[in-house]
C-alpha cells in the first residue's frame, strides 16, 4: 500500500512536466507560424516594398539638389559690461522677426528677406555642466585636498575656475546661401553691437581706463624718481640699515614698500590694456567661423526618411485593411 503513493506522486510530475514541454512546443510552433506568415506577407508584397524604397530614395536625393543642404556658421562671444541678458533678449527678437518676415527690420540692416530661406539664429552657452560631470568635478576637488596650498594646486584651481566660470557664449546662424548666410551673421553680429545705450557706457569706461593708467604711470615714475634719488643717496652717504632712509624733514622712507606699489601699479595697467582691448564693443567676437554643412544623423536625412515614411504607410493601409477585413468576417458570422 506504501508504493500507491509514490507511483501516483511519480506519474502526476511526468503530466505536468509533458505538459511544460507541450506548452513550450507550442509556443515555439505559433513563434515559427508568426514567422512564416510574416515571410510570406513581405515575399507577397516584395516589389511593392522595394519599389517604394527606390522611388523615396530618388525623391529624397532629389530634394538634395532642389532644396539645398542646410549649412551654419559658428560665432563664439563674450558678453561685456553684464550684457548677457540683453544678448539673449536681441537673438530671441532677431529669430522672432525672421519668423515673422519682418522687410522693414531687416531692411534697416541692408538685409533681403526673400534670401533668408531657411535663415535662423539660435544662442547658448560655451560650455554645460552635466550631473555626472559635475560628480566627478566633486570628487577631484576632494583629491586636491590632500596637497593643501600649495602653488601647482592653486593655479590648477583658478584654471578650473576661469574654464567654468567663462562667458562665452556661441551664437549659431543656419541657412542655405553659404556667402548669403555668412553675410547677413556679420550684419546681424554688427546689429547686436550697434546698442546705443552699451555704446556710451564703453565711451564712459574707455575714458576711465585710459586716465587710470596715465595715473598709474604718473605714479610709477614718481617712484622711479624717489627710488633714484635713494640709490643716489646711498651712494653718497652710508644709508641706514634695513633698506631705510631719514630725510629731512625725518620722516622715514620705505624702499621695499615702494617697489611692492610699482609692481602693482605695473600690473594694474596691464590688466587695463587688456579690458580696453577687449572691450572694444557691447560683445567681443573670439572667434568668427566659417560656413560648413549641418552633419545629419542617416534617419534624419531626406535620403532616408522618405523611403521609411512610404514603407511605413504601405505598412499602416495594409494593417487597416487588414482590421476591415476581419470586422466583415465578424459580421458575415
Amino acid at each position: 500500500m506504501s508504493d500507491n503513493p509514490t507511483s501516483n506522486q511519480n506519474q502526476s510530475d511526468e503530466i505536468d512536466l509533458g505538459q511544460l514541454f507541450a506548452m513550450i512546443g507550442n509556443g515555439f510552433n505559433s513563434l515559427f507560424r508568426w514567422f512564416l506568415n510574416l515571410f510570406l506577407y513581405l515575399k507577397r508584397n516584395l516589389v511593392i516594398l522595394a519599389t517604394l524604397v527606390v522611388v523615396g530614395g530618388a525623391l529624397g536625393f532629389a530634394l538634395k539638389f532642389i532644396v539645398g543642404e542646410e549649412q551654419k556658421l559658428e560665432v563664439i562671444v563674450t558678453p561685456n559690461l553684464d550684457t548677457k541678458n540683453y544678448l539673449y533678449d536681441v537673438v530671441d527678437e532677431i529669430q522672432s522677426d525672421i519668423k515673422a518676415k519682418d522687410t522693414v527690420f531687416f531692411s534697416s540692416m541692408g538685409m533681403d528677406v526673400d534670401k533668408m530661406d531657411g535663415f535662423k539664429v539660435e544662442i547658448s552657452q560655451l560650455k554645460s555642466q552635466g550631473g555626472s560631470g559635475l560628480e566627478d568635478e566633486m570628487k577631484f576637488l576632494e583629491l586636491l585636498k590632500d596637497f593643501e596650498n600649495s602653488e601647482a594646486i592653486s593655479d590648477i584651481l583658478r584654471s578650473e575656475l576661469q574654464d567654468k566660470t567663462t562667458k562665452d557664449q556661441r551664437i549659431t546662424f543656419y541657412f542655405k546661401d553659404a556667402i548669403t548666410g555668412k553675410e547677413y551673421a556679420q550684419k546681424i553680429i554688427d546689429y547686436i553691437n550697434s546698442n546705443s545705450y552699451y555704446t556710451d557706457l564703453l565711451k564712459v569706461y574707455t575714458e576711465n581706463a585710459q586716465n587710470r593708467i596715465q595715473r598709474n604711470d604718473s605714479l610709477i615714475a614718481q617712484i622711479d624718481i624717489l627710488i633714484n634719488n635713494y640709490t643716489q643717496k646711498m651712494l653718497k652717504e652710508q644709508a641706514t640699515t634695513e633698506g631705510r632712509l631719514v630725510l629731512e624733514n625725518q620722516e622715514p622712507l620705505n624702499i621695499p614698500s615702494l617697489f611692492s606699489l610699482k609692481n602693482n601699479l605695473i600690473h594694474d595697467t596691464e590688466s587695463k590694456k587688456l579690458e580696453l582691448e577687449r572691450r572694444q564693443e557691447a560683445i567681443t567676437v573670439v572667434n568668427f567661423g566659417q560656413p560648413h554643412k549641418v552633419q545629419k544623423p542617416l534617419f534624419q536625412k531626406n535620403i532616408a526618411v522618405i523611403p521609411l515614411t512610404f514603407v511605413g504607410l504601405f505598412f499602416l493601409f495594409s494593417f487597416i485593411r487588414y482590421l476591415n477585413r476581419k470586422a466583415k468576417e465578424m459580421q458575415a458570422g
